[in-house]
């Protein structure tokens, strides 16, 4: 007889995961994870429904609860569909217009029904209204504290979100981080512990001024700024002492009694005296090229104080010293104007030691690209200029020492991170040089690159014109083509700006292609060329290099010409729909002009929305572009107007934004989280690392970049 078949087990049926409600996927999508992440979720405003008010009290313009009976309740189906519902209180009656409502609402709002309505009361010829009042029954009791209204998304209820806080509130870890010490030097910080601090931001009392809590003035609020704070500069701290951990290349250029070292070959090269300024800002990068631990420092720099030069120089003393340094922009145009410069200053240094500079975009062909790749990998090729190709996997480097980033706001954390792994050797990274036209007002610096050491280049070299602004309107279009007429046929030559490329429905913009063709037309026998993003690379080239010839009188673009782009005939900007570029790029662009010896302008043109006025945001930039040409004081005004996430372009670096704290107003408490965050470290390393965890969760790696 023979054996059945052994029998398999059955499998055990794991059960499924709960399905997210539409509530909970809501609040993943904005991070709210843990308990900590929602205690930490504060209140946007607040309303105050512990309160009834009389009618007859209540001024208009008021936003008041009402408690009354509904004496009319009726649906009108004129040329819009509206639910009218009058309320009597006793003193007055109102009426309440809903333009959206649903039977629910109307049978909970219903005639003889007594109820509470809250919202703003308005005047008119027809008696007191509110216009879509909060409604709810008058059986409850009034609550003791004002109501919180938070930050939330598409189908994340208040009332579900409130539930949610209160009951984190009563989960979340709220233990003390700060040691005694660092609380007795700030006493209000010790007359509100994280706690009751957090219990009041949520909830308070009818007695708090709600002004002291919306605009974050009150005690509690300067607990969670000064936390917020030292979280920030605890993880910028320890990000910076891990590198110092990490080894680099020594760098000490050769000496000998032949020849000068090469970074000072160059020096003795140049057609040009270095400012005070770039022989500061030099010396400070020379001393950490010279240090085992990686240099991790940003160059700053106004448009035009000379950041190539100081480059430059810094890739000469990594070649002397036998190494290859790599330089890298966020566009072929930046790239290649870096090129040029580099190859008339370095070249003939480097040509009698077999050495070359290699250049390395995503356009090339195919041939091109090979014999560049051969040459990084031989070491032949000791500076390496290119767009982000340069990081790509099949870019093997003998010996990289030095990584310069240009306008490194621009890039990404992972493209940074690619080029610093690019150094394969014995655990070493290569040095970093990060470059910023934009310079980063002293608070921001202290704050977000706390990690970083900064060089600033604070002096303008001789030589360069003031530039003229004018704020102009698109109604005085035709004075500004007459005025690019007039430095035409003085031999200058003009740039014209465009926020678009091709017609757009949904903004009313005026487009370079529209644009090109209408000063074609008024400009007969001027050359004009046009330049935008969507071009292939090779016409890129050679319009640019039309302009840069001479030959292009003016150039009609988009914001690829907004950096790197040196033209010194060029005498005039005009920015069409300024008011629709930020500050920082406003600036980037009339950095443009004002490169020789020509008085130069910039004529910023702007459009009134139809039947409207420029947001105040916009009337802003405008006027500090009329009033200043410094670029700290525009950065300064920028951070006022935009706040640092957004100034920083926070998505693209990675930085953890601030949420709560102030750059500019709370100044003293980021003084005291930088003078304890190193002590704090050293001293109570286990209540650092609970802090940050509480406050940044995983966002700290991306400091690390």
């Amino acid at each position: 007889m023979s054996a059945s078949p052994p029998t398999a087990p059955a499998t055990q049926a794991v059960p499924a995961k709960p399905a997210l409600s539409a509530p909970q996927k809501a609040m993943r999508k904005l991070g709210l994870l843990r308990d900590i992440d929602l205690a930490l979720h504060l209140p946007l405003r607040y309303e105050d429904e512990t309160r009834i008010t009389r009618l007859s009290d209540a001024r208009e313009g008021d936003t008041v609860q009402l408690e009354g009976t509904v004496t009319a309740s009726e649906v009108q189906l004129g040329p819009r569909r509206q639910w009218l519902v009058t309320l009597h209180d006793g003193s007055g009656e109102c009426v309440l217009r809903f333009f959206s409502f649903y039977p629910s609402q109307q049978q909970m709002v219903r005639v003889g029904v007594r109820i509470r309505a809250r919202g703003e009361v308005r005047g008119g010829l027809w008696g007191r209204t509110m216009m879509h009042p909060q409604v709810q029954s008058a059986d409850a009791d009034l609550p003791t504290d004002l109501t919180p209204v938070y930050p939330t998304g598409a189908g994340l209820p208040q009332p579900y979100l409130r539930r949610a806080v209160a009951r984190a509130l009563t989960r979340a870890d709220l233990s003390e981080t700060l040691p005694p010490a660092a609380l007795a030097r700030q006493p209000v910080l010790a007359a509100w512990p994280l706690r009751q601090a957090l219990a009041l931001l949520h909830r308070p009392t009818p007695e708090v001024a709600i002004a002291d809590l919306e605009e974050r003035t009150h005690p509690a609020w300067q607990r969670l700024k000064a936390e917020e704070l030292l979280a920030q500069q605890l993880s910028q701290l320890t990000a910076k002492r891990e590198r110092e951990h990490l080894r680099a290349p020594v760098l000490r250029p050769a000496h000998s009694a032949a020849a000068l070292p090469l970074h000072e070959q160059l020096l003795a090269a140049l057609p040009f005296a270095l400012t005070g300024a770039q022989h500061r800002v030099t010396q400070e990068i020379a001393h950490d090229l010279t240090r085992p631990a990686p240099m991790h420092r940003l160059l700053q720099g106004d448009v035009g104080s000379g950041k190539t030069v100081v480059a430059a120089l810094a890739a000469a003393w990594a070649m002397g010293a036998g190494w290859q340094c790599a330089l890298m922009a966020p566009t072929e145009i930046l790239a290649e104007q870096h090129f040029r410069k580099l190859i008339v200053w370095l070249e003939p240094l480097l040509t009698p030691l077999g050495l070359t500079v290699a250049w390395l975009t995503g356009s090339q062909k195919k041939k091109e690209r090979a014999a560049m790749l051969a040459l990084i990998e031989s070491g032949a090729a000791a500076l390496v200029v290119g767009t982000h190709a340069v990081i790509q996997a099949q870019v093997k480097f003998k010996n990289l020492a030095l990584a310069i980033i240009d306008e490194q706001h621009r890039f990404g954390v992972a493209q940074r991170l690619a080029l610093r792994d690019k150094l394969d050797d014995a655990g070493q990274e290569p040095h970093l040089l990060m470059m910023s036209a934009t310079p980063i007002p002293r608070t921001l610096a202290m704050s977000y690159y706390a990690d970083l050491d900064v060089s600033t280049l604070d002096e303008l070299p001789p030589g360069r014109t003031p530039i003229v602004t004018k704020v102009v309107s698109d109604s005085r279009r035709e004075q500004v083509i007459e005025r690019i007429r007039a430095q035409v046929d003085q031999g200058r030559q003009v740039y014209w700006v465009c926020p678009l490329i091709e017609e757009s429905e949904a903004l009313d913009l005026s487009n370079a292609t529209a644009t090109h063709a209408e000063l074609s037309e008024a400009l007969p026998g001027v050359m004009i060329g046009l330049l935008h993003s969507r071009m292939a690379p090779a016409e890129k080239k050679a319009v640019m290099d039309l302009f840069t010839d001479g030959l292009v009188a003016v150039l009609v673009s988009t914001t690829v010409i907004e950096v790197g782009v040196d033209v010194p005939n060029a005498s005039l900007m005009v920015i069409e729909h300024a008011e629709r570029f930020g500050l920082s790029q406003l600036h980037q662009l009339r950095g443009r002009v004002g490169r020789g010896a020509a008085a130069s302008a910039c004529v910023l043109l702007y459009s009134q929305p139809d039947g409207g006025r420029l947001s105040e945001a916009s009337r802003e930039r405008l006027k500090a572009m009329a009033e200043t040409n410094d670029g700290f004081e525009i950065a300064r005004r920028d951070l006022e107007i935009r706040g640092p996430g957004e100034f920083l372009g926070a998505r693209q670096s990675g930085a953890a934004l601030l949420r709560f704290a102030n750059l500019e107003t709370d100044a003293p408490l980021l003084d005291w989280a930088r003078r304890l965050a190193p002590h704090l470290l050293d001293q109570h390393p286990q209540l650092a690392e609970r802090h940050v965890a509480r406050w940044l969760g995983g966002k700290s790696e991306f400091l690390k970049a």
